[in-house]
């Protein structure tokens, strides 16, 4: 088996790609362990390997901060930039449709960065979003059935975005009134004021207006997504096995104002917005079996996988261009037969890899690059 771009697409393929994306060259300056380094990548697959600890995550954290402005591993700013250094650099070349793409993000250590798309200043992530698309897939995402719920509302909340960038402003909208929400209940310590009751109630208009809003987004975005999963579940586990995802948010059936209303005297106590979609969940069933408690470790994995893949695919068929595909080091965490059902069913487009042990056997790449500290070189 080659490890190589195949089309992969629900069912048969509803058009042809009509964009092609695809990242050219990576420069690093003071970021994580590189001082200084260049790395260029094939337009098919790139595999980066070399011993646990040399910097091969972080040459994939690079490239997905530079398109997206934060750190997959969920790391502050200050943990990305060299400990000698006070700034971080991370520039990246690429096209899409053909057309010359450079973005420059600089990390600052202590205060906020700045991004560049084309020599212009990005002021709106979407800008980002929009022009170099990527999907990462690490070995935390196998935690994605079985850990707790905020991992599957974020799992949503980026194929959202990776979707549709402009639901960016209503994520970001939500969270800043969740936070001034939550603020005004901690300063309330228990007390409630008339000032603060009203106050309190112009909040829970907005929360109510945008909770709903993003709740109602990742509905229709598993409702569309639920066959792409099913597919690629069967691929990867190489049988069929009913799967279903429901949206779980116990609010909406008596509506999120009410739900609110509800709760005032335990949030006043606890100080904290106790509903919404930050507290929403997603089960996931296989066989009519709630996957999180029911099903085996192998079966876990197999659906984490399935879940990363159909949203990759889903803002492929989308945006009519796959996104590059970003895999850390997941075959550590795969025994050899959901490996090889991973890499022959590797969607279209760019992949940049990396690994500890090699790759799996009977696979290959089009470029091979050696990571040592500091350093990647082909091989």
């Amino acid at each position: 088996m080659v490890l190589a771009t195949t089309t992969s697409c629900i069912s048969s393929c509803p058009f042809e790609f009509r964009k092609t994306l695809q990242l050219e060259r990576l420069w690093l300056t003071d970021f994580r362990s590189y001082r200084s380094a260049e790395i260029e990548f094939s337009p098919g697959v790139t595999a980066l390997l070399g011993q646990n600890g040399r910097g091969k995550t972080n040459v994939i954290e690079a490239i997905s901060y530079v398109t997206t402005l934060s750190s997959f591993r969920g790391a502050p700013n200050d943990a990305m930039v060299h400990t000698e250094a006070q700034q971080a650099i991370v520039r990246a070349q690429g096209s899409r449709e053909n057309r010359s793409l450079l973005i420059e993000s600089e990390i600052s250590r202590t205060g906020r960065g700045r991004a560049f798309l084309n020599k212009q200043r990005v002021t709106k992530r979407r800008d980002l979003f929009e022009a170099l698309r990527v999907s990462v897939f690490s070995p935390d995402d196998l935690e994605l059935v079985k850990e707790g719920p905020q991992l599957r509302r974020d799992y949503l909340d980026s194929t959202l975005v990776a979707q549709r960038p402009a639901l960016d402003t209503l994520r970001s909208e939500y969270e800043r009134i969740l936070k001034q929400r939550n603020a005004l209940l901690r300063q309330a310590n228990g007390r409630r004021s008339e000032d603060i009751e009203i106050t309190l109630s112009v909040w829970d208009e907005k929360l109510t207006q945008t909770g709903e809003a993003l709740a109602n987004a990742r509905q229709q975005l598993l409702n569309v997504l639920l066959p792409y999963v099913q597919k690629a579940y069967d691929d990867v586990a190489q049988q069929h096995v009913e799967i279903n995802i429901i949206y779980d948010a116990p609010w909406q059936h008596v509506g999120l104002q009410k739900a609110i209303e509800e709760k005032r005297d335990e949030e006043f106590r606890r100080g904290i917005s106790l509903v919404g979609p930050h507290r929403d969940d997603v089960s996931i069933l296989l066989a009519g079996l709630l996957s999180r408690t029911q099903a085996s470790q192998g079966e876990q994995r197999s659906i984490a996988l399935a879940l990363r893949l159909a949203a990759h695919r889903l803002v492929a068929d989308t945006i009519g261009s796959p996104p590059i595909l970003l895999l850390d080091d997941v075959f550590s965490e795969l025994d050899p037969v959901r490996s090889a059902a991973l890499l022959h069913h590797l969607p279209a487009g760019q992949t940049i890899l990396t690994s500890a042990t090699g790759l799996p056997e009977g696979s290959s790449a089009d470029l091979v690059l050696s990571v040592t500290p500091g350093a990647v070189s082909p091989t």
